[in-house]
């Protein structure tokens, strides 16, 4: 493996560099020892046989200053201690040798065994478009136009601040394959948005596309950092700020409020003709079956009629001289049903009827507007 890969970047391999800012400084080995003969000779009785009038150690004595020295050997030099949020990697040589769970952990003195202690379970925040602000609040931090504003797939300008937050799921990953982590990060995402925005049109970026866009970065980030071997994990890319430049963005909303005319004048005309259409429809319906209904009655009144004849017809066939009596009698009758009608006997012609009597206007009812005389 490659010395200049490793965190604090190619200055002469593990010999010549210390451990990461996020594990502990190895003590200096010479500053230990003075500092313990110093302690030692302060507790030895006569100050550590200065002026040769000191007297000899107890055994006593010598074994609990050799539990205590080893006790202190072994806890700095031996030891070391990992917090809960963080995960060990312990290097031996330079090379990989392990991963040290939370708590106090063996080692060998440095430099044989080198650890690093990164916080694993810690989410970190990185923000494209904006510095100066730790929330990551739209509008409360400066804006960095050179990497917010971004061109879109139709050919407009928008101006983007979001902020990306992930942790680290690959200790060794990412302590070895990235030189600066952030950096990359920040990088990655910087180029993924534009990627996702390149192929958007603006209009859905700007209103409903939105949590569209968070995913599809999210993915395309992951995608590459697991290519890179980054041992991040992203959890969310959160947009923070989706406007037009600042120079247009009032032309924008004219456009914005034209939409939303043109799309309230649609769902109008789209209401008026749901009502209209189904009523035409309607209508047709009604006519067509009416017309259905006049037809299916001439018909069958023509079968009927059609029918009627061809009997009337049979009947002649068999009895002409009835059939015609019955059909002359029938004929009469249904022309003389409506008429007013006076039946004389001719052969009571000299009964004494007058031939001039108005016998019609004698049937008539008397109308009750005359007068009495």
């Amino acid at each position: 493996m490659p010395w200049s890969n490793q965190p604090g970047g190619g200055n002469g391999g593990p010999w010549g560099q210390g451990p990461r800012g996020s594990g502990p400084t190895p003590p200096d080995l010479e500053e230990l020892l003075r500092r313990s003969q110093d302690r030692l000779k302060q507790i030895l009785p006569g100050g550590g046989g200065r002026g040769g009038g000191g007297s000899g150690f107890s055994p006593l004595t010598i074994i609990i200053i050799l539990v205590v020295a080893a006790a202190f050997i072994g806890y700095n030099f031996f030891t070391f201690r990992v917090q809960p949020d963080e995960l060990g990697v312990v290097l031996r040589f330079g090379a990989f040798n392990r991963q040290a769970q939370p708590g106090l952990n063996f080692r060998l003195p440095y430099p044989i065994d080198i650890v690093y202690t990164p916080k694993v379970t810690r989410v970190n925040r990185v923000t494209v478009g904006q510095v100066g602000d730790e929330t990551g609040t739209a509008g409360l931090g400066r804006d960095i136009p050179e990497e917010s504003l971004m061109l879109t797939g139709d050919e407009n300008i928008v101006d983007i601040d979001f902020s990306v937050f992930w942790i680290i799921n690959n200790a060794e990953n990412y302590l070895f394959n990235m030189q600066d982590p952030e950096g990359s990060v920040k990088a990655v995402a910087e180029s993924s948005m534009r990627e996702v925005v390149g192929r958007s049109n603006i209009q859905p970026i700007l209103t409903q596309a939105r949590q569209i866009t968070e995913t599809d970065v999210q993915e395309l980030m992951q995608e590459t950092l697991d290519q890179y071997g980054a041992g991040v994990q992203i959890t969310q890319v959160q947009l923070l700020k989706v406007d037009p430049p600042a120079e247009v963005i009032d032309a924008f909303r004219d456009v914005q409020a034209a939409r939303a005319d043109q799309e309230r004048i649609q769902n109008q005309a789209q209401t008026y003709a749901n009502r209209v259409i189904p009523e035409a429809r309607g209508q047709a319906s009604q006519i067509t079956e009416a017309a259905n209904a006049y037809r299916d009655r001439t018909i069958a009144e023509a079968r009927g009629q059609a029918d009627r004849f061809t009997k009337v017809l049979d009947e002649y066939e068999k009895a002409p001289d009835v059939t015609r009596r019955r059909i002359f009698l029938e004929t009469m009758e249904g022309v003389l049903s409506d008429m007013d009608k006076i039946i004389i006997d001719e052969s009571t012609s000299g009964s004494g009827v007058v031939p001039y009597l108005p016998l019609g206007e004698l049937t008539r009812p008397q109308s009750s507007s005359g007068g009495s005389q």
